[in-house]
């Protein structure tokens, strides 16, 4: 019985349990921020989107820091026109690119930022106080923000993410994007490409056991274009013990454009119409020097292109663009498609490529899904359409949020906490190739030095392992397979590269044994979820022969002196080898493969007294694995930060955290008491009630102690602390609460009483009911009821006139509060003597008569001997059943 329970407590355990734990998603966009939160609470959908504090369901992509006070998202996007040196955008396009690029791609879009370059050569921005923040400390404010979006919509702690990003993301970007993320406490459970999120969010829900299909995903979103080719197809897998079958996807190609999007659209349109306003003003001005003009002439220009895609026709209205003068023009639609005319070319040549790659035609791919903001431009459809042949494309995702919703599945895939019945297997490929190399003294360059690592597109994550020849310390080096396809901005294909040392030291070492085989060097490389590729560990591999003397069991013919000495050297001298070659493996940090063996077993008439240990020798092979020391020696845009650095900026971004958790407390702080003055001066003027309740004198008081707040408000208020807001508030509630609460009571009391005394009288028609059709309900429960209702009559009997004799604006003899609990006591103890149960009848047992009972005595002596028998035969049948049962317990535990 015991095993049993033991084994249903083990079964037990082993059932997962719900966890309140959540995962969130982030589509990290050049303008726009999505989030998306898998939770498994009930009454909420498992993978939602994250709203905003403006309700809306993503959030631009922005960062300002003006006057000591940083804002994010919604809250950046009404200073951009204002300050347009102090909001920063495009944070996602600028990180760990050279400075130069950055320089050049920000004057492209007109963004007067005051950048500085730091050690690695990349870019970052001085901020208005002379703080210096790299561009991942400015990604990690936006992730921080992400983070308290998701952890404020699901209720519960988040720490655990996936994060999309481009494919043509290189090392340095990858990398940098993670670090961004560590440092607003995210945990990345992996990086995932755009495009892989959305062909997940296309194929969650669909079946392709009867047929695989061909999907391509056109994205053309802000700042950038690209068309992936994805095959999805099912196979079949055990499940339970059954054969099912199981979806899955695997990118075939991906192909980009980097530098073309939707702000390229907006920016002939920018171009157009600064070029009218200029011919307005004249005189050679030209108001592309002026930031303010730029950055409110873009904000009316992305609207006036969204127009466009519904309209025919669009307006554009810009007030007080430049010295005071508004700018008021229109465009149509067919000016604004011959203003791009070059960019419908550019837009599909990643279709074409991704085709032409992959030896397809257009009319072997199932669907085209667009997604990204910019696929909306009806000429880019209608381009689209005519080379594809089709009259209508796909659209069945939401070209918003079909990545950061695929992302949440995939993030609910890689977490321990979260399990979701749908699954999709998911194969994706590097979007680069990746090339080792190798460098060092005596290191003859060829094949072997310089080898493709990672062909384009292979599986990830991956495991590689290489090996070469060579007898000192050398250098890796890795870098992209092709100069031609780089990531933006990148001059140089060497993307990180590592020392590794004290191979010279242990082929030293071992130089004097008899190496067998030319000494390696292994490496290891990874290829991480992330995209992510790097060098984990190296070692020497040294192989030796040498003559080892063994144990060996040989039989003595007798107990002699010389047998027995020559047993106790053989015995020292085994030993003392055996502690020698124990000694180099330890030296070598290697194990020593030994494969001979001996038994006494072996040896005919051998027993353990006639039994003694003796040596030889036997040649023998051993491998040792000396670990080499890896050192990274990147430099540039992918080196990552040292300690030092991140622990300083962790240090800069909770100070900055703190500072907006004390300014929200204070804005709050300030709007409740503001809201107080307000509505507590309506309701002194409006309400005849307050008159009733409070004196002349009181009142008096109470009004200039409002006006003197705020007067102080709007004085000396602007640059309180929370504390002062908090000590006022706190003043004017300690006057005015009880002047509200006895106005409150005028009505409230008199409603409770009444309440009661109906609740009194309606007690007596209840004893009564319990009387008659409840007569089993105890008389003295019944007492005890109309006792504690005579107390509560009595009690209002007394309190009532007490309360009548007082002036209204006294402290109140009683309050409708206690009447209320009173009145709440007495109807709970009804309700428990009304749920009172009737109790269950007794059953008498019938008399028997004297004659019966003798006779059915003399009937039962006759068959008192077949009782007995049968009596016997059941517990010989118990007791079989017993054994068996014994059996059968013990041949379970068995």
């Amino acid at each position: 019985m015991l095993l049993k329970l033991g084994f249903i407590l083990c079964i037990l355990a082993l059932i997962p349990i719900k966890s309140q734990s959540a995962v969130l998603s982030i589509d990290l966009g050049s303008e726009w921020l999505k989030v998306a939160v898998v939770n498994l609470k009930r009454g909420q959908p498992p993978i939602s989107i994250a709203i905003n504090e403006m309700s809306k369901r993503k959030s631009p992509n922005l960062v300002s820091y003006q006057s000591g006070i940083r804002l994010i998202g919604e809250e950046s996007a009404g200073l951009i026109a204002r300050y347009p040196d102090k909001v920063y955008a495009q944070i996602r396009d600028l990180i760990a690119k050279p400075y130069g690029f950055t320089k050049r791609k920000i004057d492209s879009f007109y963004l007067p930022y005051q950048l500085v370059e730091d050690s690695r050569g990349v870019a970052a921005i001085k901020f208005d106080d002379g703080e210096i923040y790299s561009l991942e400390e400015i990604l990690a404010m936006i992730f921080d923000y992400a983070l308290n979006l998701a952890e404020f919509h699901s209720k519960v702690a988040v720490k655990d993410a996936v994060i999309s990003v481009p494919p043509y993301f290189g090392q340095a970007e990858r990398k940098a994007v993670i670090q961004a993320a560590q440092l607003a406490g995210v945990n990345v459970l992996s990086l995932i490409n755009e495009h892989s999120g959305a062909a997940l969010q296309y194929g969650i829900d669909k079946k392709f056991a009867n047929d695989s299909k061909y999907v391509v995903f056109y994205d053309m979103g802000a700042s950038s274009t690209y068309a992936a080719l994805v095959h999805f197809s099912a196979y079949d897998t055990k499940e339970y013990g059954k054969t099912v079958s199981a979806n899955q996807f695997q990118v075939k190609d991906v192909v980009w454009n980097a530098e073309l999007g939707g702000q390229d659209m907006e920016l002939r349109l920018v171009e157009y119409f600064v070029d009218e306003f200029n011919k307005q003003l004249g005189n050679g001005v030209d108001v592309r020097t002026s930031p303010k003009a730029m950055a409110k002439l873009k904000k009316q220009v992305k609207r006036t292109k969204e127009i466009l895609s519904a309209n025919t026709m669009a307006p554009i209205s810009v007030e007080s663009i430049y010295d005071d003068r508004d700018f008021r023009s229109s465009i149509s639609r067919e000016k604004f498609e011959e203003l791009c005319e070059d960019l419908w070319a550019k837009a599909l040549v990643p279709l074409k490529e991704v085709l032409k790659n992959s030896g397809l035609t257009a009319d072997k791919v199932s669907a085209v899904e667009l997604i990204g903001g910019a696929t909306r431009v009806p000429k880019l459809q209608a381009k689209l359409q005519e080379f594809l042949g089709r009259k209508e494309l796909d659209k069945h995702l939401d070209a918003d949020e079909a990545t950061v919703l695929g992302a949440a599945l995939h993030a609910a895939n890689l977490s321990d906490g979260i399990k979701l019945n749908r699954k999709l297997g998911m194969i994706d490929g590097a979007t680069y190739g990746y090339v080792m190399e190798l460098h060092g003294v005596d290191l003859v360059e060829n094949e072997s030095t310089k080898q493709v690592l990672v062909p384009r597109m292979k599986k990830v994550p991956g495991k590689m392992f290489r090996s070469i020849i060579h007898q000192k310390d050398f250098e890796v080096s890795l870098s992209y397979e092709s100069k031609d396809l780089m990531p933006p901005g990148v001059s140089s294909p060497i993307f990180a590269q590592y020392a590794v040392s004290g191979l010279a030291n242990a082929t030293e070492r071992y130089a004097s044994r008899n190496l067998s085989a030319p000494v390696k060097a292994n490496l290891h490389f990874s290829l991480s979820r992330s995209g992510v590729l790097t060098l984990d560990r190296s070692e020497a591999v040294l192989e030796i022969t040498e003559w080892v003397e063994v144990p060996k069991k040989n039989l003595t013919v007798d107990n002699s002196t010389t047998s027995a000495n020559i047993s106790v050297e053989a015995s020292a001298s085994a030993n003392a080898s055996a502690e020698a070659a124990s000694g180099d493996s330890a030296e070598g940090n290697g194990n020593l493969q030994n494969n001979s063996s001996s038994d006494s077993s072996s040896i005919p008439g051998a027993t353990e007294d006639n039994i003694a240990e003796v040596t030889e020798k036997k040649l023998k092979k051993r491998t040792f694995r000396v670990t080499l020391k890896v050192a990274e020696k990147i430099s540039g845009p992918a080196m990552s930060f040292s300690e030092e650095y991140l622990s300083d900026a962790k240090r800069k971004l909770a100070e900055l955290n703190k500072r907006d958790a004390e300014r929200r407390r204070t804005a709050e702080l300030k709007n409740d008491l503001e809201g107080y003055i307000y509505s507590t001066r309506e309701k002194m003027e409006s309400s005849g009630d307050v008159e009733k309740v409070s004196t002349n004198e009181e009142r008096q008081s109470f009004i200039a102690k409002l006006e003197e707040v705020q007067d102080w408000l709007y004085m000396d208020g602007e640059d309180a602390t929370a504390k002062e807001f908090e000590e006022r508030l706190k003043m004017l509630k300690a006057i005015g609460e009880p002047i509200f609460f006895r106005m409150d009571e005028l009505t409230a009391r008199p409603l409770a009483i009444e309440q009661a005394r109906r609740y009194l009288t309606e007690i007596s028609e209840i004893v009564r009911g319990w009387e008659t059709k409840k007569s089993w309900i105890p008389k003295e429960r019944i007492e005890e009821v109309l006792s504690r209702a005579d107390k509560f009559r009595k009690w209002l009997d007394e309190k009532q006139p007490e309360q009548d004799k007082i002036p209204a604006s006294s402290v109140p003899v009683f309050t409708s509060e206690e009447v209320y609990d009173k009145l709440a006591h007495l109807q709970a103890e009804v309700a428990v003597v009304n749920k009172i149960q009737k109790p269950k009848p007794k059953i008498e047992k019938p008399v028997k008569n004297d004659t019966v009972d003798e006779k059915a005595e003399n009937d039962s002596k006759t068959t008192s001997g077949t009782g007995e028998e049968t009596s016997t035969d059941k517990e010989g049948s118990e007791n079989a059943d017993g054994n068996a049962d014994s059996e059968a317990e013990a041949h379970d535990e068995l």
